[in-house]
C-alpha cells in the first residue's frame, strides 16, 4: 500500500468522496481494489465518519433495474437457489450444473444486472459451480427467503414481483425450466400396418416439490398459451408437463435446452 504516490492516494480518496465506488476507483487509477479500501477505512477513520455499506438494492434506493433480469434470476432462486441471512455473512446463491457453462455464465449476468454493485464470485463444487452474490439486501428483492426449504412454506410472489412476472413472462419461466426443468425426447410405439413403429417427440418437464412454485410456473404457462399437464411418479404430483407439438414449439422459441 506504502508503493503508491501520495498523489494517488489522494485523487482516490477524493473520487470516492463523490460517491465512485471502491471498484470504479480501483480501475480508474489502477490500484488493487483492497488498497482502495483500506485507503477508504483510514479516511472515514481520520474524519470519525461512521461506516455505511454502499448499496444499489432497487429496494432501497428506489433505482430503476433491469425487470426482464430480475424476472430470469427470480426464476432461478425458486429453483435451485437460496439465500444465506446471518449477522456477519448474506449472500444469494444460485447452484447450476457444470454440465451448463452458459447457464452459470446466465446467473452471473443476472445478478449484476440486477444489482452491479455487490461483489459475485464463483465456488466450484462437486458437478456444480455456485454462483454467489454477496449482499444483505438479496432480501429486499426475494422476500420469499425465510427458515427451512421452500416447499415446506408459503411461496406467494408480492405485487410488485408479479408485476413483473406479468410483464415478462417467457423470462420467468425461463428462469424456472434453466433451473428445476429440462428439455427431453420422449419415446413410445405404434402398430402401422400390422408393423410396430417407434415414434421420438420432444417433452419439457418441470420438477419442483413445493405446490406454490409449481403453481406460479403453471400458471405463467397458461398466460403464454402454453398447454401442460401433471406428471406424477407414484402419487407424487411434482412435475409439469409440456408435450404438445405447439407448445413445444413455443417452449423452443423462448426457453429452449440448457446449455
Amino acid at each position: 500500500m506504502s508503493d503508491y504516490s501520495p498523489s494517488i492516494r489522494y485523487d482516490a480518496v477524493m473520487l470516492m468522496r463523490q460517491g465512485f465506488a471502491n471498484r470504479d476507483v480501483a480501475e480508474l487509477l489502477g490500484v488493487p481494489r483492497g488498497t482502495v479500501g483500506w485507503w477508504r477505512h483510514q479516511d472515514r477513520k481520520r474524519r470519525g465518519e461512521p461506516f455505511v455499506q454502499p448499496t444499489d438494492c432497487p429496494k432501497c434506493t428506489n433505482r430503476a433495474f433491469d425487470q426482464p433480469a430480475y424476472a430470469y434470476l427470480l426464476g432461478l432462486y425458486l429453483g435451485d437457489g437460496h439465500i444465506v441471512s446471518k449477522p456477519k455473512q448474506h449472500h444469494l446463491s444460485i447452484f447450476c450444473a457444470d454440465a451448463w457453462p452458459g447457464l452459470i455464465d446466465e446467473a452471473e449476468t443476472a445478478m449484476r444486472k440486477v444489482m452491479p454493485l455487490p461483489s459475485v464470485q464463483r465456488r466450484q463444487k462437486n458437478g456444480c459451480a455456485e454462483v454467489k452474490s454477496y449482499t444483505k439486501h438479496w432480501t429486499c428483492m426475494f422476500p420469499q427467503h425465510g427458515p427451512g426449504k421452500k416447499h415446506d412454506r408459503v411461496i406467494a410472489l408480492e405485487l410488485w414481483q408479479q408485476s413483473i412476472v406479468d410483464a415478462h413472462p417467457w423470462e420467468f419461466v425461463r428462469g424456472l425450466f434453466h433451473s428445476d426443468g429440462c428439455r427431453i425426447t420422449n419415446w413410445t410405439t405404434r402398430i402401422v400396418a400390422g408393423e410396430r413403429k417407434r415414434y421420438e417427440y420432444p417433452r419439457y418437464l418441470f420438477t419442483n416439490k413445493s405446490d406454490d412454485i409449481r403453481k406460479l410456473c403453471s400458471d405463467t404457462l397458461t398466460k403464454v398459451g402454453v398447454e401442460w399437464t401433471t406428471l406424477a411418479r407414484g402419487s407424487d404430483p411434482f412435475n409439469i408437463s409440456v408435450a404438445r407439438r405447439a407448445s413445444v414449439a413455443l417452449m423452443d422459441k423462448h426457453v429452449g435446452p440448457k446449455y
